[in-house]
């Protein structure tokens, strides 16, 4: 799993509090969530998959107080 890092993904992370990550078409929504949740460390509140051109897009939001923009530091992201 790749995070997303371009200026679009920074103005969803911090408007909207979401993750963008690129992953293999094979996972499920299931096993996305618990990846994520063991990998960074917190609660997942909701997950949508958008494929396009082969490839498969996740915007992962986050739950309760948790901010995305601190989880993007955190991983060096930002």
């Amino acid at each position: 799993m790749k995070p997303i890092m371009t200026e679009k993904a920074v103005m969803i992370i911090e408007r909207d509090n979401v993750l963008t990550f690129e992953d293999s078409m094979t996972k499920t929504k299931q096993e996305i969530k618990k990846e994520l949740e063991e990998l960074l460390e917190v609660k997942i509140d909701k997950i949508r998959t958008l494929i396009k051109s082969n490839k498969k897009y996740i915007y992962v939001k986050l739950k309760g107080g948790t901010l995305a923009i601190d989880v993007a530091t955190k991983l060096g992201l930002m």
